[in-house]
């Protein structure tokens, strides 16, 4: 996987925050690890949002009616699916 570097400037607040939650006795050892966290942390949330409105309108679909029978092997499906993920 490749690194790319960038500058970002910050305030002396925002700078000092970071450097409280980094360091010895933290969850973080250095800024880039701290704020690429919070970068990952901030892309599960929207997979999650994504993922609710999904489940949301299904749901609204199935209240709806509207509805369509699965045909196939869901073992098979739910395998695959394990293996795109793995990949």
């Amino acid at each position: 996987m490749a690194q790319h570097t960038f500058n970002l400037s910050l305030t002396d607040e925002l700078t000092a925050f970071i450097d409280r939650q980094t360091g010895p006795g933290t969850t973080w050892s250095t800024r880039s690890e701290y704020l690429r966290g919070l970068i990952r942390e901030k892309m599960e949330r929207s997979e999650a949002a994504t993922m609710r409105e999904r489940i949301i309108e299904g749901f609204a679909d199935a209240s709806a009616g509207r509805l369509v029978e699965y045909e196939s092997d869901l073992k098979s499906l739910m395998n695959d699916a394990r293996s795109d993920k793995g990949a």
